[in-house]
């Protein structure tokens, strides 16, 4: 692996960062975009279930919060649920929005390393045949130097190509996880936003 490294020169040293970066945007991102951690199952039960027994106080809404993405926009719900609808609705808007920004956090750092690696693959290319030109002279051409601008340029392409692809999957894969997390809350709110209606319109 150091022969190849070697091989490549110097340009291989942001791409070996590219993906050392990349590798720990995609691993912090797998966990915390976990459906239990950011979805807990029954979550909105266990708030109607408070609901009904009156046990809403600001220290259980407060423990509500803390508890999940979820429980965040919950929270802000049961909160809001005497204010007007129209009023209710942009609050719990605003806290979604706010949830989706944290969910989304690093995914664009993600995407940049993916369409950046293969860039930073074309330069070490450019790097490379800088080199195979220069092993040229009016005397004929030295091979070790020719040879050596031959491996930079293929082993930087590759690399690049390399660390792009698997970033771009998973960019993808980890925006659609958001947008379906996104919308399970949204539909989580409103349910618990008509049961609360129904219930205050019962009382």
């Amino acid at each position: 692996m150091l022969s190849i490294l070697h091989d490549a020169g110097w340009p291989v040293i942001p791409l070996l960062f590219a993906s050392v970066l990349g590798l720990a945007l995609i691993i912090e991102r797998l966990l915390a975009l976990r459906r239990a951690r950011v979805l807990p199952r029954g979550l909105t039960e266990q708030v109607l279930d408070m609901l009904r027994r009156r046990q809403d106080t600001p220290e259980a809404l407060s423990r509500l919060a803390t508890n999940s993405p979820l429980g965040r926009v919950l929270a802000e719900v049961v909160r809001n649920r005497h204010l007007p609808r129209a009023e209710q609705r942009l609050a719990v808007e605003d806290a979604g929005r706010a949830e989706a920004h944290k969910l989304g956090r690093y995914l664009s750092g993600l995407g940049t390393i993916a369409v950046v690696a293969p860039l930073l693959g074309l330069f070490g290319t450019v790097v490379g045949m800088i080199e195979i030109f220069g092993a040229y002279t009016p005397d004929g051409g030295d091979p070790a130097q020719l040879a050596r601008g031959i491996s930079v340029a293929l082993y930087n392409t590759g690399f690049g190509i390399l660390i792009a692809i698997p970033a771009m999957i998973f960019h993808r894969h980890l925006r659609a996880r958001v947008e379906d997390f996104l919308r399970d809350m949204e539909t989580a709110a409103a349910r618990l936003a008509r049961v609360l209606a129904r219930d205050e319109g019962v009382s």
